[in-house]
């Protein structure tokens, strides 16, 4: 046990202090690692775990402050944007809803967190495996959930019965009603028996939705499918993969990042020699240091690359997916020879050929595809998006305010005049430029701009350095570029799942960049 914590006070630089100072920097630095570990997961697990060490954090910077002369332009970078987002959100149309989406906003302090707690390069190589070790969790987890199967799928379905009035048809998938999970029809007969309706929300091909069923609309008969008005129903096993989150463009974004981490690492692996960071030592290793040697291992790294990247596919999402492989030539690029690269690139096209064929057959679309409802849903709202930003010049400066499209759209002719559903511009570019004016725009690419030039400037001051440093700098500059790539036709900015993940890994880049110019490596004592 006593090994255990000296492994964890190495880690997080607790043996450098004492008494409350250590007490405190032990606490922030175990839940930095919960931070991590639940990131791929859960965003109340993540925030509950981010909001106590920060708050430790505090605490110890009070107490006792660290001498830092370091100044950050990212960091003044993130402070300024937050601070114009503050003042277009005073301006809104609707300042109350607008301030209270500063929340999401604030997510930048992931990064501050991260800066201000890792104090050695030992650190940063851990939570990026705890980071990846996690993610894959979910991976193992998700085919074993569609094997179980989930909802209540329909097939038959009555023209006459509570469904087909309510507007659902063969093949959809009821997954709660009322809020309760769903398993068997009788559990909905009851709820609207019970209620005399009930709002189910369901599944259909490629979308989620609500429809409201009543109890006067019940047919007679002596069994749930019978009253309900279909032949046959059971747990559906079809869905695109979406990990413990709620949509799978959302994990297919949190994907992205982490296997662009992931590739990294391994790009790294394969082109660095290891003897050249081994420490031989005659000293017994804690049952930590073994099982982190286990996850640090090349075959570990290549296995969950293959896992991840099946589970990329199974997403059947087209923007992240490109996204990713622009992130891997960016980082095959800069780290890998040109044998190397030929064979990622080799690697590549069964794989992309893979995607696309699951695209077509599960979702009957092209790649670039025009005629596809999601992509003329976004055109619609990238013109309705540009139309209200040039509708004046407050709108261009300051933007409209966040999430006041939600009680304007009528007032704005927006949604195809109400016939399509309220969303957000699915775009972040757009979305920054409509909600927050030009200016929100031009400060996040700045922010974009300053953490890519960070990372790129310190894998080329550590090319003969460790690589695993140089493969985390490099995983996260192929993050950030696929983050920016994806987040043109997504609001991945404003998925607080995804952003807290690119934000936890732009404070370990920028720590990585920072212990590796004061010389350190991983093994070194």
């Amino acid at each position: 046990m006593a090994a255990i914590f000296e492994y964890i006070d190495r880690l997080s630089g607790a043996g450098d202090g004492s008494g409350p100072v250590k007490l405190l920097d032990r606490i922030s630095f175990v839940f930095l690692v919960l931070t991590f570990l639940a990131a791929p997961h859960s965003i109340a697990a993540t925030q509950i775990a981010w909001g106590i060490g920060l708050l430790a954090m505090i605490i110890r910077k009070v107490v006792r402050p660290r001498k830092s002369g370091t100044r950050r332009p990212l960091v003044i970078a993130l402070w300024v944007f937050f601070g114009w987002s503050v003042i277009s959100g005073l301006f809104s149309y609707e300042p109350a809803v607008s301030i209270d989406r500063l929340r999401g906003v604030g997510l930048f302090l992931f990064a501050i967190f991260v800066i201000e707690v890792v104090r050695n390069i030992r650190t940063v190589y851990f939570l990026a495996f705890a980071l990846i070790v996690s993610c894959m969790v979910n991976v193992i987890m998700t085919p074993i959930q569609r094997i179980i199967g989930r909802g209540v799928e329909i097939h038959g379905v009555a023209p006459d019965g509570p469904l087909a009035k309510s507007g659902l048809g063969e093949g959809d998938t009821l997954l709660k009603a009322d809020g309760q999970k769903l398993s068997d029809p009788q559990q909905l007969v009851d709820i609207i028996v019970t209620k005399g309706s009930a709002k189910v929300a369901f599944h259909r091909s490629d979308w989620y939705s609500s429809a409201e069923i009543f109890e006067r609309d019940l047919l007679p008969g002596g069994d749930a499918n019978s009253r309900l008005g279909v032949s046959t129903s059971g747990p559906s096993h079809y869905w695109r993969m979406m990990g413990f989150y709620n949509h799978y463009t959302t994990y297919a974004e949190v994907l992205q990042l982490i296997m662009s981490l992931l590739f990294g690492l391994l790009a790294a692996a394969v082109l660095k020699s290891r003897s050249t960071t081994r420490v031989k030592s005659g000293a017994p290793r804690p049952p930590v240091s073994w099982t982190v040697s286990i996850f640090t291992s090349t075959p570990f790294l290549l296995g969950s690359f293959a896992a991840m990247s099946v589970a990329m596919i199974m997403t059947v999402t087209r923007a992240s997916q490109l996204s990713f492989m622009i992130a891997a030539g960016v980082i095959g690029m800069i780290l890998m020879s040109r044998k190397a690269l030929i064979l990622t690139i080799l690697v590549a096209i069964p794989v992309g050929a893979a995607g696309l064929y699951l695209l077509k057959e599960s979702r009957k679309v092209g790649f670039f595809d025009p005629r596809d409802e999601s992509s003329q849903y976004r055109m619609m709202m990238w013109r309705d998006g540009f139309r209200i930003w040039q509708a004046s010049p407050r709108n261009a400066v300051i933007g409209v305010g966040m999430d006041s499209i939600q009680k304007h759209w009528q007032e704005w002719d927006m949604f195809d005049k109400g016939w399509q559903h309220m969303g957000h511009f699915h775009s972040t570019p757009v979305q920054l430029l409509v909600e927050r004016g030009l200016p929100a725009l031009i400060l996040w690419l700045m922010v974009l701009a300053i953490y890519a030039r960070t990372l790129w400037k310190g894998i080329a001051a550590n090319k003969n350095g460790d690589w695993r440093a140089i493969g985390i700098m490099a995983g996260c500059l192929g993050g950030a570029i696929g983050f920016f790539s994806s987040g043109l036709v997504h609001w991945n900015l404003g998925d607080s799942e995804v952003a807290m993940v690119f934000f936890l890994l732009m404070g370990m880049g920028v720590r990585t960049v920072e212990l590796s110019a004061d010389g350190q490596r991983i093994n070194a004592k």
